[in-house]
C-alpha cells in the first residue's frame, strides 16, 4: 500500500473516530419526546462483486494466522485424523476458533458460518466443517493431544511483532517505516 493510501486511510478512521467521540460526549440529556433509535436514511443494494460480514476482521485473522505458521504447525504435530477427506487438523481447530470470534456461542453456531458466503469467501474455504462433525473432531482429543495442541501454538505465539494494515495488508517488522509526527 502506498504511503498516499495510507495517509488517505489514517484520515478517513480519525475522522470516523472524532464523529464517533462528539456523538458520545457527556451531556445533561432533557426528557425526550421520542426514542433514540429513530432509523436512518438507509438504502440497502445487493451487489455481486462485494460482501460484507459482521466479523470483517476473520480473513485478515487467518492470513496472520497462516504468515505466522500456526496453520503448518498445526497439521504436522496433531495427528488425529488418518486421511484429510476432506478437511485437515488445522480446518477443524480454526473452524471453532473462528466460530467463537465471529460471536458464536456453541459448535452449532458454526452452521450460521457455513451458510455465510461472504465468511467462506474471507477464509478462502469452499466449505468449512459442519457442528457435528466439529464436535466428533473434539471427542478424538485425549490428554495428551490437548498438550500438543498447546504446543502447537506456544512456539508461535513467540514470534516477532506484526503489524496489521487498515487494509487488511500484513507488514513484517522488516518493512516498518518510522513515523514522524505531524
Amino acid at each position: 500500500m502506498s504511503q498516499k493510501s495510507n495517509r488517505k486511510y489514517s484520515k478517513i478512521i480519525r475522522n470516523r473516530q472524532q464523529r464517533i467521540e462528539r456523538r458520545l460526549v457527556k451531556k445533561q440529556w432533557e426528557d425526550q419526546s421520542e426514542p433514540m433509535m429513530k432509523g436512518g436514511n438507509i438504502h440497502y443494494e445487493i451487489s455481486n462483486k462485494y460482501q460484507a460480514i459482521g466479523c470483517g476482521g476473520i480473513g485478515v485473522f487467518h492470513q496472520m494466522v497462516k504468515k505466522i505458521g500456526l496453520v503448518k504447525e498445526i497439521n504436522t504435530r496433531l495427528k488425529l485424523l488418518k486421511v484429510h477427506v476432506p478437511y485437515h487438523e488445522s480446518d477443524h481447530v480454526l473452524n471453532i476458533a473462528y466460530n467463537i470470534l465471529a460471536g458464536g456461542m456453541r459448535l452449532e453456531d458454526i452452521e450460521l458460518r457455513r451458510n455465510d458466503e461472504g465468511f467462506l469467501n474471507a477464509l478462502g474455504a469452499q466449505r468449512i466443517p459442519d457442528p457435528t462433525t466439529a464436535g466428533d473432531f473434539t471427542r478424538r482429543f485425549n490428554e495428551e493431544d490437548i498438550v500438543t495442541l498447546m504446543e502447537c501454538v506456544n512456539p508461535v505465539r513467540e514470534l516477532r511483532p506484526l503489524t496489521v494494515l487498515a487494509d487488511g495488508g500484513i507488514k513484517p517488522p522488516s518493512a516498518w517505516k518510522p513515523v514522524t509526527p505531524d
